[in-house]
């Protein structure tokens, strides 16, 4: 039986698979972190820990690994300020239905309600980010709140708590712990009924679209096949990419403000349009119900018809739903719709996304030409990350997806700052594939000591810095709602002689003659590499469809600024964005 607590914990999280623990050692926190020493490391059968400089990073780098993998990883944080800093991180991990365990060391138990020093309530505060969230104050009920813990964690999938006060993780251990038994996942079964209603409502219509989210994986077949089966062009959510989009003759591209090719025109013309698998939050994209018959197929029924009026819904799983659909439903006999939407799809590639890259001789260096020189050097199973803001515009455009490439971020929390730790948590627990990090010079400046961790230990990951000096996503959305831009721009910074001075391999890039070998070496280098692209901080990203208002918006924007003396910026920005705009 474990020494302490602390050890059976560390027993259990083994038992569990776990083989890492990211986080920073710290007083309340010391006795796990010791059990965890003893344990060995990952080599001997034991537990790895992990360094990191900020507890936010220790919850992005976890989520990252439980995303990738499927399995559950693990964080913590000491008492007060510790475990305050793995928050953020934890809602990522939870909204992204990520497996993490996060420990919350505790002060001493006898101090609990006395305004002790660096007191707060953390079985309080990580509610809304757990599925689980428990004290532990006895040795007897250590190991079933922590069983309950993982499987939580597990079968949620989402994030679980155990808060652990520092001298309760020090006591003896008095009871044994349940082995935690892995079970393959179940298979949800729609109910017939409401499918061959949605049987009658295909055959009844003329045209069918598809539009696609993350909850396809693993059907990318079944949903290519139904497509042909009805003529039904396939459009895709920013988190159904990897998944769909790759071998698929159907594909006309993504909607939404990251969006591109045809997908808004498909979603919007069809007579029925089928989400399948998707939580697509922004309903001002998805089309008007008055127009378009709307069925909608997901696992999790809170999500059936919570953005936009459902009026065919079906709760199970989407490769059972398919397989069933496509026994009831007649072929389509014309493709007339989708060849027309694919033809449309096409030109906009070619004359509006495709003209992005046609940039490679000016400077400042177009960020489109660098994104898309680093999809094609990486690797074909390479693990991308990408920061929140127009890192996530280029990835979401212009890195091919394919059967083995996985491309994570903070689709559905969207915080700052994740690409640089999410690729070391998917480097830790990959570490002989690529991981390509596409990284704003915002995002990276905020959790910039992660850099440490990297270099600390000798990760391969590839750093992509995407340096404008400015916010350029909240400078666009400022622009199109009307707003000048105002407090979004910082001075330069040389994040190549940074992380250079911590043992990177790192080169800053001003040329765009100079990027294809800049590319090319981060990517041979056999160790941490970082380029830092001097990109156009002008270069925006405009959504497939746009409104009026915006229109509207970026005008009076563009006039306020010249009103006020930025008649250069204007003209520069106009220069810089007119090949974006279509028939341009």
């Amino acid at each position: 039986m474990a020494r302490t607590i602390a050890d059976q914990l560390v027993a259990q999280l083994i038992d569990a698979g776990v083989d890492h623990i990211y986080g920073i050692v710290g007083d309340s926190l010391n006795p796990v972190v010791d059990a965890v020493r003893r344990s060995g490391g990952k080599a001997k059968g034991g537990i790895d820990w992990i360094h990191v400089r900020h507890e936010e990073s220790a919850a992005l780098m976890a989520a990252a690994e439980a995303q990738l993998t499927g399995r559950l990883a693990v964080c913590a944080g000491s008492c007060g300020p510790g475990n305050l800093h793995l928050i953020n991180g934890l809602f990522d991990a939870h909204r992204s239905g990520a497996p993490v365990l996060a420990i919350a060391s505790h002060i001493p138990s006898a101090q609990i309600g006395s305004a002790y020093f660096q007191e707060t309530h953390p079985e309080r505060l990580f509610v809304e980010c757990s599925n689980y969230c428990e004290q532990i104050m006895t040795a007897v009920q250590s190991p079933r709140v922590v069983n309950s813990a993982l499987r939580h964690a597990i079968t949620g999938p989402g994030v679980a708590v155990v808060v652990l006060p520092g001298d309760v993780a020090g006591f003896d251990a008095s009871a044994s712990f349940p082995s935690l038994v892995p079970t393959g996942p179940a298979t949800l079964m729609p109910n017939d009924a409401d499918v061959r209603r949605l049987a009658e409502a295909i055959d009844a219509a003329k045209t069918v679209a598809i539009f696609a989210g993350a909850g396809v994986e693993g059907a990318h077949d079944e949903v290519i096949a139904f497509a042909e089966l009805l003529k039904a062009p396939i459009g895709h959510s920013l988190r159904g990419k990897q998944w769909i989009q790759y071998d698929n003759p159907f594909d006309v591209g993504m909607t939404g403000l990251l969006g591109y090719g045809a997908a808004h025109a498909g979603i919007h013309d069809a007579d029925l349009l089928l989400l399948v698998g998707t939580d697509f939050p922004y309903e001002q994209f998805l089309p008007d119900t008055g127009k378009v018959v709307i069925a909608q197929i997901d696992t999790d029924a809170a999500h059936l018809g919570r953005r936009v009026n459902v009026a065919h819904p079906v709760h199970g799983d989407v490769r059972a739903t398919l397989d069933r659909l496509t026994s009831l439903v007649k072929p389509k006999k014309s493709s007339a719709f989708l060849d027309r939407t694919l033809k449309k799809h096409r030109k906009l590639l070619d004359s509006v996304v495709g003209t992005y890259t046609d940039v490679s001789e000016t400077t400042p260096i177009h960020p489109e030409y660098a994104i898309s020189l680093i999809d094609e050097a990486a690797a074909d199973d390479a693990v991308f990350t990408a920061d929140t803001g127009m890192g996530n515009v280029w990835q979401a455009r212009y890195v091919t997806p394919g059967p083995d490439r996985r491309i994570i971020g903070s689709f559905i929390h969207g915080s700052m700052a994740n690409a640089l730790p999410h690729a070391i948590g998917a480097q830790l627990a990959y570490p002989e594939r690529q991981v390509v990090a596409i990284a704003g010079d915002g995002g990276l400046s905020m959790l910039l000591g992660e850099l440490i961790t990297a270099a600390a230990y000798e990760l391969p990951i590839k750093v992509f810095v995407f340096n404008n000096s400015t916010l350029g996503l909240v400078k666009l959305e400022m622009l199109v709602d009307g707003f000048p831009s105002f407090g979004v721009d910082v001075p330069a910074v040389d994040y190549a002689g940074i992380a250079e001075a911590i043992g990177f391999h790192a080169v800053r890039v001003e040329d765009p003659h100079a990027l294809n070998d800049a590319v090319s070496a981060a990517f041979a280098h056999d160790g941490p590499a970082l380029v830092d692209i001097i990109t156009d901080p002008r270069a925006l990203s405009l959504p497939p469809a746009i409104t009026g208002e915006q229109v509207k918006g970026f005008a009076l924007a563009m006039s306020t600024t010249v009103l006020h003396g930025g008649a250069a910026e204007a003209v520069a920005m106009a220069r810089s964005n007119i090949r974006h705009l279509p028939g341009l």
